[in-house]
């Protein structure tokens, strides 16, 4: 009897400790990597032409397949300082799933550009390794060889109210890339 008392305690202890492995698991953060950016289009209307690598979280993924729009935050500055740039511009991409027609979106929020649907969320990350974002004519006129910055996150300011506080402290919410840095070759 006593044997298959600390024999039940002890699977009880094992199952408990597996479901946990689970709810870790779904606490590690998501990925975001710029691969690659780079501007084109002539110098009145000049493009950032980018590639990001995104991997939801968990509970990221779960909030975008209810309906939940996540907005990713891009920001381009030129010049080797913060604070004295030349050129800044920001973008905020909003990714979406509409559960009635089962399509996934992705948009520019600060540019009248086109929407792109996706029918399955492999094709939407796909999707964000070809972005075209347009920039204000002032990276058109600067300087060739002058360092470009490109980073990105996730806004949490997007996120409805009742998601933003654990979006500051949990783990699984935390989505951005190192800043990429880049020199176009001058001539």
């Amino acid at each position: 009897m006593r044997f298959s008392t600390s024999l039940a305690s002890a699977l009880a202890l094992v199952a408990c400790l597996l479901a946990g492995c689970g709810a870790l698991a779904q606490q590690h953060p998501g990925s975001l990597t710029i691969r690659a950016a780079r501007i084109a289009g002539t110098a009145d209307a000049p493009v950032l032409e980018l590639g990001l690598d995104c991997r939801l979280s968990g509970p990221m993924q779960d909030a975008l397949d209810h309906g939940i729009p996540l907005t990713i935050k891009v920001s381009v500055a030129a010049g080797r300082w913060r604070f004295t740039s030349p050129a800044l511009s920001e973008h905020r991409i909003e990714l979406r799933y509409f559960p009635l027609s089962r399509r996934y979106q992705v948009r520019d929020l600060d540019a009248n550009a086109d929407v792109r649907t996706f029918p399955t969320p492999g094709y939407l990350f796909a999707g964000l390794n070809s972005l075209r974002l347009p920039l204000p004519a002032t990276f058109g006129s600067l300087p060739r060889g002058t360092p470009l910055r490109v980073g990105a996150g996730l806004e949490t300011a997007a996120l409805p109210g009742a998601l933003r506080l654990p979006a500051q402290f949990e783990p699984a919410w935390q989505l951005s890339a190192a800043e990429y840095t880049w020199q176009p070759a001058a001539g």
